[in-house]
């Protein structure tokens, strides 16, 4: 038989469309052909494969050697394609039986010992096959350091190997003993502890708005000096977060396997981001000629906390207006196009003004209003509407911080969190944070008398009809931690002072 066809993936940002390798072996001088638009990693991937082979003890045929990559319009990159590769040519020479290939997929990048090695993205390729045909169960050979993360996916099958050599003792074998076993899944919780919020002290009416902003998946931007805590109740977050459910943690570990930063140790553990004010907008938004997910896309179903905020350029906050919004991103390029997941939490802190003292009682500010007009204003208006709490963190007082009597734990900010969170998926099945327009107008509809103040609140303050929703939307949240089916005017004025922390400056 001088022609193989084996089945792979190619990644193509969250997608996985499956590439046909078509190996022939044709008489004339001696070649190794690559075709169907591969990358540089692919095209050296010859010389790997040439090695692999020689070095396991197989021959490596003197003839015409054609290897096509269908579809050919789609880019391949990586060296995912090796291990189907150097099987194909073992096939198409004769020198391994071609039985039930069409039951398997193949991946992995094959050393010149024939070793294989991990592969990028074998988490997000096995969840997106298993998500496109649900009917068919997947089977799978790759790298073994890969198989712990794709067996989180429950309807495939992995076999993991070793080497090339494992691999064909799989197909040439005669009994089950000598197969590779399809690795069997522990799913646990990892490591899910997160640093306590007792550990910060005072604060209320801060913690009040964080947990208020875990319970509707709400944003966050916190005002004030430096050294009051921001950095530290933001890194405390997750930690009062909803659990993560199965369905949310495979497609938080999809999108960090592209990056190859997932550890199945950090198995249903929000993620936390935190990037620097000097990331650009394609460090933060993802991006590059092979386009890879950003920061707003390896935070999905987590948080991403962006301290210093007016320290980021201007340009670069601007592109978090999308994302915020509809929960995705679409990179653009010329050659390709590819779509990225990004439904995070916002956490973002700032100082008040330039030296960041204004307003403190040690009354070293000196920063003239036009400074901190300019300052304050490098946040735009667009973006600063959509975030939904926005608060002061003052400066605690000696007595406060000489305190030996800790406040609450996560765990039990945690449990009102869950049981808010429980009413609003029992009463319509998302976050309150992701209310449409007709939701808002059935469902968080205040009485009268607290209507009346968010009238009053919307026209002192002109805030646009995005703000309003907003406001209505953490006015639900705060009646569903009450315990509360209807919005009352307590909860109305508890939302409305959440959006004056730049305001009180």
């Amino acid at each position: 038989m001088s022609l193989a066809v084996l089945k792979s993936r190619a990644l193509s940002g969250m997608h996985a469309p499956q590439v046909t390798v078509e190996v022939h072996l044709a008489n004339g001088l001696p070649a190794f052909t690559i075709v169907g638009l591969p990358e540089t990693e692919v095209k050296e991937s010859k010389d790997r494969v040439r090695a692999a082979l020689q070095n396991s003890r197989f021959e490596f045929p003197a003839k015409r050697i054609t290897v096509n990559l269908a579809p050919a319009d789609l880019p391949k990159e990586s060296g995912r394609f090796d291990l189907p590769i150097a099987l194909g040519i073992l096939i198409a020479s004769g020198q391994l039986r071609a039985d039930q290939l069409d039951q398997y997929e193949f991946a992995g990048e094959l050393s010149l010992s024939g070793e294989l090695r991990p592969i990028r993205g074998a988490l997000a390729m096995t969840f997106a096959i298993c998500q496109h045909s649900p009917q068919k169960q997947a089977a799978f050979i790759l790298p073994r350091e890969n198989a712990s993360e794709a067996a989180l996916v429950s309807d495939a099958t992995i076999y993991p190997a070793d080497s090339l050599l494992q691999v064909c003792a799989h197909f040439a074998a005669t009994d089950d003993s000598a197969r590779l076993a399809p690795h069997r899944s522990t799913l646990h919780c990892g490591n899910t502890s997160y640093a306590d919020l007792a550990d910060v002290k005072g604060q209320l009416q801060a913690k009040r708005a964080l947990e208020i902003a875990a319970a509707g998946n709400h944003s966050v931007l916190m005002v004030g000096p430096p050294g009051t805590g921001k950095s530290m109740l933001a890194s405390r977050f997750p930690g009062i977060l909803p659990a993560m459910t199965d369905q949310e943690a495979l497609e938080s570990a999809a999108v960090q396997s592209l990056t190859s930063g997932f550890s199945v140790q950090r198995w249903k553990s929000r993620p936390f981001r935190s990037p620097h004010h000097t990331s650009s907008a394609v460090a933060l938004v993802g991006g590059g000629g092979t386009p890879r997910p950003g920061e707003v896309s390896l935070a999905h179903h987590g948080v991403l906390f962006l301290d210093e905020l007016p320290e980021f350029d201007r340009k670069v906050l601007e592109v978090l207006r999308e994302p915020l919004e509809s929960g995705h991103i679409t990179i653009s390029r010329a050659a390709k196009q590819a779509d990225f997941p990004a439904r995070f939490q916002l956490i973002a802190a700032m100082n008040p003004c330039p030296c960041g003292y204004l307003g403190h009682s040690n009354g070293q500010c000196r920063c003239t209003p036009d400074m901190v007009a300019r300052y304050q204003n490098k946040i735009s208006g667009p973006l600063l509407d959509r975030i939904d709490l926005q608060i002061q963190v003052a400066a605690l007082p000696y007595e406060d911080l000489q305190a030996q009597k800790a406040g609450e734990t996560s765990l039990q900010i945690r449990q009102r969190v869950e049981q808010a969170f429980q009413r609003q998926q029992r009463r319509q099945g998302k976050p309150n944070n992701l209310l449409t327009t007709s939701d808002i107008d059935t469902l968080c509809q205040p009485e009268e008398k607290a209507a009346q103040m968010l009238k009053q609140a919307m026209q002192k303050f002109n805030w646009s009809a995005r703000a309003y929703h907003r406001v209505l939307k953490v006015a639900r949240t705060i009646a569903d931690l009450a315990g509360e089916p209807d919005i009352r005017m307590a909860h109305v004025a508890e939302a409305i002072q959440y959006r004056r922390a730049l305001r009180d400056y």
